[in-house]
C-alpha cells in the first residue's frame, strides 16, 4: 500500500511544502503540498526533481574508525575517548563542531547544547556563516535580535519591490514566481507592481525588472547611504517614526551625506547613469509598500554587515518595517539557517537568540541546562575555526552535514588544515571532498529519513518527517550527538526522541522571556509527541498553541535595551583586495539555476545536470576578445590563493571586467573547478562572513593538445585528461575530457576506458583521422548504444544531447547506428538541444523550431511544450530565447 507524508524541501530558504507518495518498493513521487503558505504548492526544479536523488546508491551505511568499519558502540567509545584526551591535555578550546544549515532544529539544539554548556567552549559554527551571518549581524546592530520583520505575504502586496544583490529566479525561484504572478495580475490595476534589480551582472531576475542598476561591484553601500540623505534632503522621512522608536538618526545621516551627497555623486561612483539612480531615489521615495530583498550579493563582503545597515537605514527612516508590504527581507540561503540561528548554531551566539554580551543571558543559559561547563565567550567563526585548526589550536573537529573542502574561501588552506588535523570527525550521508580527511566517518541519516523542523526565510516552523528507512546503520545527527554526550559522562541526554528536543527547546525560549527576546516559543513549550506529529507550519514567535506571528518590529517596539531601532552611521569601504595589473578582473562566485551547494543531491539526478552540466567562467564578450578566449574554450582562472580550470561561457549579461563562476563543482565531479579555492580570505570585521563575491583574478586560455568527450553507461577512469568532469544524465555518465599530452595510441585508450574487465567484448566501431587528430570510437551491446568517445584538437566537437538521448533508446534503428561516429542525426532525425527547462526536459532546438512556427511567447511555448509550466525558472531563457530567434530570423 502506497504511503503518503508531508515533509519540506531540503534545498532553499523557501521552506517549501512537499508531499511525499512512496510508491512500494518502485520509489517515491514528489509534489508540491497545496496547502503549505510557503509554496502553495509549488516547487522548483531542484523540489521537483527530489524523487530522482532518494536513493541508497554511494550511501555511508557504517562507522568507520582509521578507515576500518565498525560499529556504533566501537565509534562512539572511540570518539569520546579522543574528544577527552584532546580535552584534558589541552583544554575545551582545543575542540570544535562545525555544522550545517541542513541539520534539522533538533540536531542543531543538541550540537549547541553540548558544547557551550557541557564541554565548554563556544568552538561551534556553522557554514551559515558562509551565507547569512552579516544580515543576522546587521538585524542586530539595528534591531536589537536577528528578527526578519516580514513575511512573503509582503512580497505580493508590495507596490516595489528591490533585489539587492539576490537573483532570486535561480536561487530562491518560487519566491520569484509569487513575485511574478502578483505584477502580472496587478499589470492594468490601480497600483501596478514594479520591480528594481540592482546587481553587476543581468541575471534572470532581470526578466521583470523595470529597472536595472548594474552597479560596480561592492559599491551597494554608497547607493544605499545616496538613498538615506536623498529622501531626508526631499522631505520623503516619517519623522514621528524616527523621533518615537529609533536612535542615532543624526550621526548616520551625517556619514551618509558626507560619503553620498548626491545622486551625481553616487552615480560617478557605482558606474551608473544618474538618471538611473534618480528613477530608483525616487521610486522608493514614493512607493509606501516598498520591499527590499537582499541576500548573498549584500552579505558575502568585507564590508556586508555595513551593507545590510545601509539599507535597514532607509526602511527606519522612512517607518517601512513590519508592515503590510513594506520592510527590508532577508533571503536565507540554506533549508535550515533560520533553525541553526534560534539555537544558537553561530559561534558568537548563545541559544534562543540570547547573547555572550549579556552576563544575565549567559547564566540564564547556564541554569535552565543546568550546565556543568558553560562557555562565557564566543568561540572562533568559521574561517578563523580553520585557521586555528591549521595553526595546531584546535586539535579536533567534528564536521556535520558540510563540505568545508569545497566550500570555504582559500580552500587550499582549508585542506592543509584538515590533513594537519590529529582528529577529524565528519557525520555525513556520503562520501565527499570533507570525508576523504576524516579519522572517524560516521553514517548520517539524511532527508525522508529523520524526524524534525526546520525554519524557513519568513521565519515559518515546518515539520521534516521521515518516509524511509535509513540505509545500514546510518542515525540522525541528534541521535549521534545525544550517544556521543552520554558516553563523555553528560546528564540531559537521554531524549526519548526528537519531540523531547524541540519541547526543550520551545521552553529554554520562553524561559525567563516576558516579552524582552524575539525568539519566544511559549505556545510549544508543553508540546507532546502527538501534537509534535501533526505540527502544522506556524511562525514565529508563537505565544499560545497554533498562533503564529507574521510581522515583527516597527510600531511594536525592538529588542535592544531601550526599545528603539538603531541607525547605524555607515562609511564605505572598498572590498579588501582591488584589482591590479597581474589580476585584473574581479571573480563573483554563486549558485546555478539547478544545483544546490556542492552537489551530493542534485548531482545524483539526470534532469537537474542538463542544464548546466559542467563548470565554467562567464565573461563579457570585450574581455573575452582581449584574451583571445572563444566561447566553449577552456580557461584558467588564477588567484593569489589557487586556480580552476572551466569551459569558458562569453556573454553580454556579465559586467565588463568581472568573471562569474558557479561555486557547485568539487572533486567528485571535476578535475579542478573548486571556485573556492581561488576566493581569498578576507572577512567583515563584525560578521566573520568571507568575501566570495569579490576576488581579483587572471583568466588565461587552457591550450592542452586535445580536447574529448565520453557518454558511458558505467563510470570511468579517465586516462591521460589533465582535465575533466562529468555529470551523471539518463542512463549514462557524461565525462568531458582535454590533455595537454596525447596517448601513442587512443584505440587502446579508448578500449581500457569504455571496456569492462568482465570479458564482454560488444560490438566496436571506430573511425581515425590521423591528419586531423580526430578519433571516434561507439560500443554497442546488440542494438543498444553502451558507450562512444570523440577526440578532437580543439573544442569544436560534435554536439552532445543528441547522442545522450541515443541512450534512452534500447534499440537503435541502423541509421541511428551510421551517424553515431558522425555526431549528428541524420536528415529526417531531430537534435532536441541542450536542455532549457528541466522540468520537462524540453531543449534549445525543440524551442526554436516551435518560436519559427509561431510559439513567439513563454506561455505559447508553455501552451505547446509545457516549457516553463512548472517552476517557471526557465521563463527568462524561454524570453531571451525567443528574442534571440526572432531577431535572427528578421
Amino acid at each position: 500500500m502506497n504511503k503518503t507524508v508531508e515533509t519540506t524541501c531540503p534545498y532553499c530558504g523557501v521552506g517549501c511544502g512537499v508531499e511525499v507518495t512512496v510508491l512500494g518498493d518502485t520509489g517515491v513521487r514528489v509534489r508540491g503540498l497545496a496547502d503549505h503558505p510557503a509554496n502553495h504548492g509549488k516547487l522548483c526544479s531542484k523540489g521537483a526533481a527530489l524523487a530522482e536523488t532518494v536513493s541508497h546508491e554511494g550511501r555511508l551505511r557504517h562507522p568507520r574508525v582509521d578507515g576500518r568499519e565498525t560499529g556504533w558502540d566501537e565509534a562512539l567509545d572511540t570518539l569520546a575517548a579522543r574528544f577527552r584526551a584532546i580535552i584534558e591535555e589541552h583544554g575545551p578550546d582545543a575542540v570544535a563542531f562545525y555544522v550545517s544549515g541542513q541539520l534539522l532544529t533538533e540536531d542543531y539544539y543538541v550540537a549547541n547544547k553540548l558544547m557551550k554548556g557541557f564541554i565548554g567552549s563556544a568552538n561551534i559554527d556553522t557554514n551559515s556563516r558562509l551565507c547569512m551571518s552579516s544580515a543576522v549581524a546587521g538585524h542586530k546592530r539595528a534591531f536589537g535580535a536577528d528578527t526578519v520583520p516580514g513575511c512573503y505575504e509582503d512580497l505580493e502586496l508590495a507596490d516595489l519591490v528591490v533585489f539587492a544583490g539576490s537573483n532570486a529566479a535561480w536561487c530562491h525561484p518560487v519566491l520569484y514566481q509569487r513575485i511574478v504572478r502578483a505584477r502580472r495580475e496587478r499589470a492594468d490595476g490601480e497600483h501596478p507592481l514594479r520591480v528594481v534589480v540592482i546587481d553587476p551582472r543581468r541575471t534572470a531576475t532581470c526578466d521583470i525588472a523595470d529597472l536595472h542598476l548594474p552597479l560596480r561591484p561592492g559599491t551597494d553601500a554608497v547607493l544605499f547611504n545616496g538613498l538615506f540623505a536623498w529622501l531626508h534632503d526631499q522631505g520623503y522621512g516619517d519623522p514621528l517614526f524616527v523621533g518615537e522608536q529609533c536612535e542615532g538618526f543624526e550621526e548616520a545621516l551625517r556619514i551618509a551625506r558626507w560619503y553620498a551627497p548626491s545622486p551625481v555623486a553616487v552615480a560617478e561612483h557605482c558606474g551608473l547613469a544618474v538618471e538611473q539612480v534618480e528613477t530608483f531615489y525616487r521610486w522608493f521615495a514614493r512607493t509606501p509598500r516598498t520591499v527590499t530583498l537582499f541576500s548573498q550579493g549584500i552579505n558575502q563582503s568585507s564590508s556586508g554587515t555595513d551593507k545590510v545597515n545601509a539599507i535597514l537605514n532607509c526602511h527606519l527612516f522612512t517607518g517601512r518595517i513590519g508592515l503590510p508590504g513594506a520592510g527590508p527581507f532577508s533571503l536565507t540561503g540554506q533549508p535550515n539557517a533560520m533553525g541553526g540561528r534560534e539555537v544558537g548554531g553561530l559561534a558568537n551566539q548563545l541559544a534562543a537568540h540570547m547573547d555572550f554580551e549579556r552576563e544575565e543571558h549567559i547564566d540564564l543559559v547556564e541554569r535552565f541546562w543546568q550546565a556543568p561547563g558553560m562557555a562565557r565567550r564566543p568561540g572562533l567563526k568559521a574561517v578563523d575555526m580553520f585557521r586555528a585548526l591549521d595553526e595546531g589550536r584546535i586539535r579536533a573537529i567534528w564536521i556535520m552535514g558540510t563540505n568545508p573542502a569545497v566550500t570555504l574561501p582559500d580552500s587550499n588552506r582549508v585542506r592543509r588544515a584538515l590533513s594537519r588535523c590529529p582528529l577529524v570527525v565528519v557525520s555525513d550521508c556520503v562520501e565527499t571532498d570533507t570525508t576523504d580527511f576524516a579519522h572517524i566517518l560516521l553514517p548520517a541519516a539524511t532527508w525522508g529519513e529523520k524526524e524534525g523542523t526546520v525554519t524557513n526565510s519568513e521565519r515559518r516552523i515546518s515539520r521534516q518527517r521521515a518516509f524511509l528507512e535509513p540505509p545500514g546503520e546510518a542515525r540522525p545527527d541528534c541521535w549521534i550527538l545525544s550517544r556521543f554526550a552520554q558516553r563523555l559522562g553528560f546528564a540531559g541526554f537521554d531524549y526519548a526522541g526528537p519531540h523531547e528536543i524541540f519541547r526543550e527547546h520551545a521552553r529554554l525560549s520562553a524561559f525567563e522571556n516576558g516579552g524582552e527576546r524575539d525568539f519566544d516559543l511559549s505556545g510549544l513549550q508543553d508540546i507532546d509527541r502527538a501534537a509534535y506529529d501533526a505540527l502544522a507550519p506556524v511562525q514565529w514567535p508563537v505565544l499560545a498553541p497554533g498562533q503564529g506571528t507574521a510581522r515583527l518590529l516597527g510600531r511594536s517596539g525592538f529588542y535592544t535595551p531601550n526599545r528603539r531601532a538603531r541607525f547605524v552611521a555607515i562609511t564605505p569601504r572598498p572590498p579588501a583586495h582591488l584589482t591590479d595589473p597581474d589580476y585584473p578582473l574581479v571573480l563573483n562566485t554563486g549558485r546555478v539555476r539547478d544545483q544546490w551547494h556542492t552537489m551530493t543531491r542534485t548531482g545524483r539526478s539526470p534532469r537537474l545536470t542538463g542544464h548546466v552540466s559542467e563548470p565554467y567562467a562567464e565573461l563579457h564578450p570585450l574581455d573575452a576578445r582581449e584574451r583571445g578566449i572563444e566561447d566553449g574554450c577552456l580557461v584558467q582562472l588564477s588567484s593569489r590563493w589557487g586556480e580552476v580550470i572551466v569551459r569558458a561561457r562569453v556573454a553580454d549579461s556579465q559586467q565588463r571586467g568581472c568573471v562569474f563562476v558557479p561555486m557547485h563543482w568539487n572533486d567528485r565531479f571535476a578535475s579542478a573547478a573548486r571556485a573556492d579555492a581561488l576566493v581569498n580570505p578576507a572577512l567583515d570585521p563584525v560578521s566573520g562572513q568571507p568575501e566570495f563575491k569579490h576576488t581579483p583574478v587572471r583568466v588565461v586560455c587552457y591550450a592542452p593538445v586535445w580536447y574529448g568527450f565520453v557518454l558511458t553507461r558505467r563510470e570511468i577512469v579517465p586516462e591521460q585528461a589533465t582535465y575533466w568532469s562529468r555529470a551523471r544524465r539518463e542512463g549514462l555518465w557524461h565525462y568531458e575530457l582535454a590533455g595537454e599530452e596525447a596517448p601513442q595510441d587512443w584505440a587502446a585508450c579508448a578500449r581500457r576506458m569504455l571496456i569492462d574487465d568482465t570479458g564482454g567484448q560488444g560490438a566496436w566501431a571506430e573511425l581515425f583521422d590521423t591528419a586531423a587528430s580526430t578519433y571516434r570510437a561507439a560500443l554497442f551491446d546488440g542494438e543498444r548504444l553502451e558507450a562512444c568517445i570523440f577526440i578532437g584538437p580543439d573544442f569544436q566537437l560534435p554536439e552532445r544531447d543528441w547522442l545522450v538521448r541515443l541512450f534512452a533508446e534500447e534499440r537503435l534503428d541502423p541509421r541511428q547506428r551510421q551517424r553515431v561516429l558522425a555526431g549528428t542525426p541524420g536528415a529526417n532525425q531531430k537534435d532536441a538541444g541542450r536542455i532549457v527547462c528541466s522540468c520537462f526536459s524540453v531543449g534549445r532546438n525543440t524551442l526554436i523550431e516551435a518560436i519559427r512556427e509561431g510559439a513567439a511567447s513563454p506561455e505559447a511555448l508553455g501552451e505547446r511544450l509545457q516549457a516553463g509550466t512548472n517552476c517557471g525558472s526557465c521563463v527568462p531563457e524561454l524570453r531571451a530565447l525567443i528574442a534571440e530567434t526572432v531577431q535572427g530570423s528578421g
